[in-house]
């Protein structure tokens, strides 16, 4: 394509994409602006792009300034140090599946500064590809001209992740782009595992398509020289590292647009972060999914510049069209708590492969213990994989049964919790070195790993997955049929609430578990097992039912009267058509939930005011009429837009005050698209989507 070509196509893009700037009601907890990984995550806490400065989504500064010149006069777009420089006004924000977009007004232009990741879950090798589009868009709106110039600085401590480690900057070429990059001087590779960390190794790059007029360079506050004159400083010395500091340099680009009239100019930069080597399973360290054959980072970055227009435009396609579905499904309210949870849960995971090649997807537990590849928190986030890709939950399920069948390193009769603490799956990591039952969830994790089999195969119209380690399952399912109806002191998903004997959610999740199991041997005819299963199955709910009946209402715990509990892991029996237990089960809970509403939701049991937004949501689908869904949901929508605590969507909040209790930027909001799952015509279609592609 020419180069006016590839204009001409950006700025239909652009103009494509020009409705997303319209002013939302709604108002995000914090606003995703790159969101891929547990790594690369950067975003705005803050309802303007000018009141803070840009953050991981651990709260560490990872700052991305943007300024911008109006006839010769200096504004802030983007970041809190004003540096003297004052804010443009920002005139509306708008967030979609994919898309940040930002408008912002002053000295007769409009400008719109647009964040775009192509998230789609259809495309792993465009999922794992680690590039977020900032599209820069400008035009007047006073009818004249007016001489306008864009510049973005990013500090180099988006490629640290701590104070003072020394940093090395480089320039180079691709076919199709100008690149600034920074990491730091020691790249020491998987170092260290934990929560509260950012990476320090790999390249954070700012890419610049060829053709397109602009400068560039690394120096100590270039937004001063930008904001003086228009121009950049002169590059300094990139020899040898540099220490991180208060001074340190940054890289910087900008762009002269010109006289700018009515019709928008507009230009765009890649901003990448390129690792080489993602995560340690077991001892070999993985590549990233897109780098799985040694694809050289120069290939990614063209590759990505060559398709910017066409993403954007299916980009924009895609938002609406999923956004439009859900409302249609379940209304708007649910539709922005979806838009809320899209990019979040999907950034929680990094894409890698295998040696063989074979996708393997592991979660990070943001904001706990940093586990790896927590089965229960690969639970809740199942449903937004079932409805987009199947795959995607396959290559999350994969590697755990994968260390469940070693008996060298996993010998219990249940599933593990996890696989290692996160970038480093070496071996299980919660319940300390010496590990007993007792530090772990035996119910919880092999009713989860059951129950997602079973959901697996039902949505990829096969179980060679449960066949490929069916004595592991069969040993779970041995374990449940024993310990499953009644369990004992037990740790569950909902573990900060501490030990729980006679559990009567945890207990449910045992009875469908085991009715998964029984749909897996029928599909793989083991007749027997299937038909005992099955029975087994339907007389452990009707016991459930004389245990944890308390009058109107059923039992937190079956030796507590008087307690009460969302049922949330009932949503199976309704989705996965188990129906063994019968719907006055529901209809009971529910209406005993009414009875206990706060402001800002269903608390999570008679224990505490708190909830839990992905559990909430799993109770609100157990409704069979729009009015009982959305008496649960329009509460959690209220919270969402009034919450004080401006963080990547928690999933733990109180239901009186909206403040946040723990957790943020989890995986777990995916569990949010449980709804449009149970829409099995709406899945259906979603699905059929990633299978023509």
């Amino acid at each position: 394509m020419s180069l006016a070509g590839a204009r001409c196509s950006l700025v239909c893009s652009v103009l494509f994409a020009a409705g997303l700037a319209a002013q939302q009601t709604e108002r995000p907890p914090a606003t995703p602006l790159i969101a891929h990984d547990p790594y690369f995550s950067v975003w705005s806490n803050t309802d303007k792009l000018t009141d803070s400065n840009t953050r991981h989504w651990t709260g560490h500064v990872q700052a991305l300034t943007g300024l911008v010149r109006v006839d010769g006069k200096p504004f802030r777009i983007m970041g809190g140090d004003p540096r003297g420089v004052p804010a443009m006004e920002q005139t509306s924000m708008h967030l979609t599946p994919t898309h940040t977009a930002y408008s912002f007004a002053g000295s007769g232009v409009q400008i719109d500064l647009t964040f775009f990741t192509p998230a789609f879950l259809d495309d792993m090798d465009l999922l794992s590809r680690p590039v977020t589009y900032l599209t820069w868009a400008a035009h007047s709106t006073d009818g004249g001209q007016h001489q306008v110039a864009v510049m973005l600085a990013a500090n180099a401590e988006i490629a640290t992740s701590m104070n003072g480690q020394q940093v090395v900057f480089s320039r180079h070429q691709t076919a199709d782009t100008s690149v600034l990059s920074v990491g730091t001087r020691d790249q020491a590779v998987l170092n260290r595992s934990g929560d509260d960390l950012r990476i320090d190794w790999g390249y954070f790059n700012i890419a610049v398509p060829r053709g397109e007029a602009s400068k560039s360079t690394v120096s100590a506050r270039p937004e001063r020289a930008f904001a003086k004159d228009g121009g950049l400083p002169a590059a300094d010395e990139m020899e040898g590292p540099i220490p991180l500091n208060r001074m340190a340099s940054e890289m910087a680009v900008s762009f002269d647009l010109g006289a700018v009239g009515t019709e928008p100019v507009a230009r765009h930069v890649l901003v990448s972060y390129t690792e080489g080597y993602a995560v340690q399973v077991l001892g070999q360290n993985l590549r990233p999914y897109w780098q799985r054959d040694n694809k050289p980072v120069s290939t990614m970055l063209d590759e990505a510049a060559q398709q910017y227009a066409a993403l954007d435009a299916r980009g924009v396609a895609f938002d609406k069209q999923l956004t439009d579905d859900l409302t249609h499904s379940a209304g708007e309210h649910y539709a922005w708590l979806c838009t809320l949870a899209y990019r979040q849960a999907i950034a929680a995971h990094k894409l890698v492969a295998d040696a063989r090649g074979t996708p393997m997807l592991f979660a990070k537990e943001n904001f706990s213990n940093g586990d790896m590849a927590t089965v229960d928190v690969l639970y809740p986030s199942a449903p937004l994989f079932l409805f987009f890709n199947p795959k995607l939950l396959e290559a999350q399920l994969l590697p755990v049964l994968q260390y469940a069948a070693m008996p060298n390193h996993w010998h219990f009769p249940f599933a593990p919790h996890d696989l290692g603490q996160y970038p480093l799956a070496n071996g299980q990591e919660y319940g300390g070195g010496e590990k007993t039952e007792e530090d772990q969830m035996p119910v919880e994790e092999s009713g989860n790993m059951l129950i997602l089999i079973d959901a697996l195969a039902r949505t990829e119209g096969n179980a060679a997955l449960a066949q490929r380690f069916w004595p592991q399952l069969t040993r779970w399912a041995e374990y449940l049929k024993e310990h499953g109806l009644d369990p004992e002191n037990q740790l569950s998903t909902d573990d900060f609430a501490g030990h729980l004997a006679h559990n009567a959610n945890l207990s449910i999740k045992a009875i469908d578990a085991l009715a998964a199991y029984a749909d897996l041997a029928k599909i793989l005819h083991h007749d027997a097992e299937a038909k005992q299963y099955a029975a087994t199955a339907k007389t452990m709910a009707e016991k459930w039912i004389d245990l944890a009946k308390d009058g109107d209402h059923y039992k937190l715990a079956f030796t507590t009267p008087g307690s009460w509990s969302q049922k949330y892991n009932l949503v199976w029996d309704k989705v996965l058509d188990y129906n063994l237990f019968p719907k006055k089960v529901r209809d009971a809970e529910l209406a005993y939930y009414k009875t206990k509403m706060n402001v800002y939701g269903l608390p999570l049991d008679s224990r505490a005011d708190y909830t839990k937004l992905d559990w909430t949501m799993w109770t609100a689908t157990l409704a069979d009429t729009p009015e009982g869904f959305n008496s649960l949901v329009d509460p959690m929508y209220k919270w969402a837009n009034e919450t004080t605590a401006r963080v990547p969507l928690t999933d733990w909040y109180d239901t009186k005050t909206g403040k946040q209790v723990g957790f943020q930027a989890r995986s777990v909001v995916g569990g949010l698209f449980i709804k449009a799952l149970a829409d099995k015509p709406l899945a259906e279609k979603w699905r059929n989507k990633s299978v023509t592609k």
